[in-house]
């Protein structure tokens, strides 16, 4: 039993041995007043830097459902836009019929096609655009 107290007691010493040598080297780093206006600087130039990546990411898009043909229903037709904040990006339609299916794709470019566009790839470009 003395053993097992002495052996706590030697664990407990070091422990507090290693709390105060770790609030020694705290004090004497620099204060955080100090490191304030550097890190500052460094993480407005990050973020800076993750803005302008941003911009050019496909972040805004639309889906528009619709029949293409009055027989069918469903909605299984689509056009989907994909655009950056710019405008820039693809408009994608697939037209579903009742034995085949196809797919389109169209350049946007400052949220407009220079291809003609139907009201839906039109409707979705609307959709996606930002407010």
């Amino acid at each position: 039993m003395l053993i097992a107290v002495t052996l706590a007691l030697v664990i407990a010493l070091v422990a507090l041995v290693l709390a105060l040598l770790s609030l020694r080297a705290a004090q004497r780093r620099p204060g955080v007043d100090e490191e304030l206006p550097e890190d500052v600087h460094g993480l407005r130039q990050e973020v800076a830097a993750l803005r302008a990546e941003a911009r050019d990411a496909l972040k805004h898009l639309a889906v528009v459902r619709y029949d293409a043909f009055g027989d069918m229903g469903g909605h299984l037709s689509w056009s989907l836009a994909l655009l950056d904040d710019a405008g820039h990006g693809v408009l994608l339609t697939s037209i579903h019929g009742r034995s085949e299916a196809r797919t389109y794709a169209k350049n946007v470019s400052a949220w407009s096609s220079e291809q003609q566009l139907s009201p839906e790839e039109q409707e979705a470009i609307t959709h996606a655009r930002p407010r």
